[in-house]
């Protein structure tokens, strides 16, 4: 063993050329073990401007048949390992990754933040209709119930988009104008507001309820037809 070098990055290239691995080569050897980079990356690394992470490292060791981590880039230091054998650390290691699988030593998780949305108050019909326009809305905080993408959410009001959609279910909702036939969504039609699902065919557009006990809803050329909203779930 040589004598310590003043960073990670040196003792690597030192490790590497011992080794006969050209920079390239250990950038191939990394992505066969799914960690891609390129050689100008490693260059990096070994000149000290940067740092692999935690992952790329260990494929490092790897790459380069490193097995006791402690005295290839520890020589010199003390610390938890100065005074076992590579048996010893092979079982502080095993030990750490048990820990890790059980789950009960996990760092502490910040709290997501909230968002805060608009919840139209006036419930939007899955029936015969209701206006859902303008400032009659209240703001509410969501977190991961909702998913990234939501704008607003809406409280419906009827049963003709059960059984996915229930009375006084609230729905999210991505804003957005134009819709594909199939999609379920938001829709503002002869001064009322519908949750229904969009039929485009040859035989024209229609809003069509989920609950057959509902009539389609037949769009004709001269009505007013606005999208307000993709309904994400």
């Amino acid at each position: 063993m040589k004598g310590v070098k003043n960073s990670l990055g040196e003792r690597l290239a030192e490790i590497r050329r011992e080794r006969g691995v050209s920079q390239k080569d250990l950038a191939l050897k990394l992505a066969a073990l799914g960690v891609n980079v390129t050689n100008q990356a490693i260059s990096k690394w070994e000149k000290g401007a940067t740092q692999p992470n935690a992952d790329q490292f260990l494929a490092i060791c790897r790459a380069l048949e490193i097995d006791n981590i402690s005295e290839s880039f520890m020589e010199g230091q003390r610390g938890i390992f100065h005074e076992l054998n590579s048996e010893g650390i092979r079982k502080v290691y095993e030990y750490a990754h048990l820990l890790r699988a059980s789950g009960l030593y996990a760092p502490e998780m910040k709290a997501a933040e909230p968002r805060i949305i608009p919840l139209y108050s006036m419930a939007v019909s899955a029936g015969t209709g209701q206006f859902l326009e303008g400032e009659d809305y209240e703001n509410i905080e969501v977190f991961d119930d909702a998913p990234p993408e939501t704008d607003y959410a809406v409280r419906i009001s009827g049963d003709s988009m059960e059984p996915r959609f229930q009375n006084g279910q609230t729905v999210w909702v991505k804003r957005q104008e134009t819709l594909e036939g199939g999609q379920i969504g938001i829709f503002f039609h002869d001064g009322n507001a519908y949750l229904k699902k969009l039929s485009v065919s040859a035989s024209g557009v229609r809003l069509v309820s989920l609950n057959s006990q509902y009539e389609d809803i037949k769009i004709s050329g001269e009505d007013e037809l606005r999208v307000l909203g993709r309904v994400l779930k």
